[in-house]
């Protein structure tokens, strides 16, 4: 696969640049360009669907430098940057969840908890969140994995002049598929169950691809821990108390907006827009879960996280949501180093 359509998947100056994230500027970043002008309105075209292609994962498992997809593996783990522009401000392909929705509102954390930073009971933040699926289908009624990933920020106010310390979370279905009918009946968890042959004869294939290099770029490719999460806001000296799970789910009180053939993107689109009408009208709310009970049972091709005691603990409020070119190319979420136990850093298998 040539590298430069790609754009550079590798670690950059840009990169080892970025000291924080201001979200007034990220949020004006992937409402710059969106792919409708107006989502839903007459004549408008249709939203790109980009492939997830099996060459590009064949490449990026081979040991070199030059193959894209084992560079992009270390740079999510490696990178905190919000947003990379590349030197023609065109970004970079994604070669996994290359097609999504990107959301923005509040994280709000109402109950309880015995978790520290903004897992605390009484924190709230901005947050912007991308939603997207694992492969190149969106539709339902087919087998993908869909899933939420975010960058939550320690301020209420959009326009903050200051760059921030951001955490991020990475949530998704079972890593081989699932065949939801809707986003309301979507189980995102930060551990998601293995079902490797929901990919089917032509999925098996990227999906061992893509489990073998993030191995190479990181210790555990199918749990993504939650530390960063308690340590934003948290004070010096105190110790991390991370949850060791987290699940996201669409409200119940939200509506159901299914139907044969419904692209996730619509749907996320249609909880918060009329066809046609720039101006937002409703809000989208997910649940945030934790627990810290669970077992994991089985193998890389058929793993499964057993969790009891689901604590509800808060929620994410979305109040606007855009489906854009540089909310596909240009938005970066940092993928946690895996820590031997996530509340010590002196733990973390790989150095920043």
């Amino acid at each position: 696969m040539p590298q430069e359509p790609l754009g550079i998947e590798g670690l950059t100056p840009e990169d080892a640049r970025f000291a924080g994230s201001r979200f007034g500027e990220v949020r004006k970043a992937i409402f710059a360009n969106p792919y409708q002008r107006v989502w839903g309105e007459e004549g408008a075209p249709a939203l790109p669907r980009y492939e997830a292609t099996l060459g590009g994962l064949v490449r990026g498992a081979l040991p070199s430098r030059t193959y894209p997809f084992l560079q992009a593996a270390r740079r999510v783990v490696g990178s905190h940057a919000d947003l990379r522009w590349g030197p023609d401000g065109k970004g970079y392909r994604r070669l996994v969840h290359p097609n999504g929705v990107c959301l923005t509102g509040i994280w709000e954390i109402t109950g309880d908890s015995a978790h520290s930073g903004f897992f605390r009971q009484g924190s709230r933040g901005l947050v912007v969140g991308r939603y997207s699926t694992c492969c190149t289908e969106t539709r339902s009624g087919h087998t993908r994995s869909l899933a939420l990933v975010g960058r939550v920020y320690p301020t209420t106010d959009p326009e903050h002049a200051d760059p921030l310390a951001t955490a991020n979370f990475i949530t998704q279905q079972d890593l081989g598929g699932d065949d939801s009918k809707s986003i309301n009946a979507a189980i995102l968890q930060n551990a998601p169950n293995t079902r490797s042959w929901k990919r089917g004869f032509l999925g098996i294939p990227a999906f061992l691809v893509t489990g073998a290099v993030f191995i190479r770029a990181d210790k555990q490719p199918s749990i993504r821990q939650l530390y960063q999460i308690a340590e934003l806001g948290k004070p010096p000296g105190e110790p991390t108390r991370a949850p060791e799970f987290m699940r996201l789910s669409v409200a119940p009180s939200q509506p159901v907006l299914a139907a044969p053939g419904l692209d996730f993107r619509d749907e996320i689109l249609a909880q918060i827009f009329d066809r046609g009408d720039p101006q937002p009208k409703r809000t989208l709310t997910f649940r945030i879960e934790t627990s810290d009970d669970g077992v994991t049972r089985g193998t890389p091709l058929y793993q499964r996280r057993l969790v009891s005691n689901w604590r509800e603990i808060g929620k994410i409020t979305f109040d606007n949501a855009v489906a854009s070119y540089n909310g596909d190319f240009v938005l970066h979420f940092n993928h946690p180093v895996w820590r031997e136990n996530r509340n010590d850093p002196s733990t973390a298998t790989r150095k920043p």
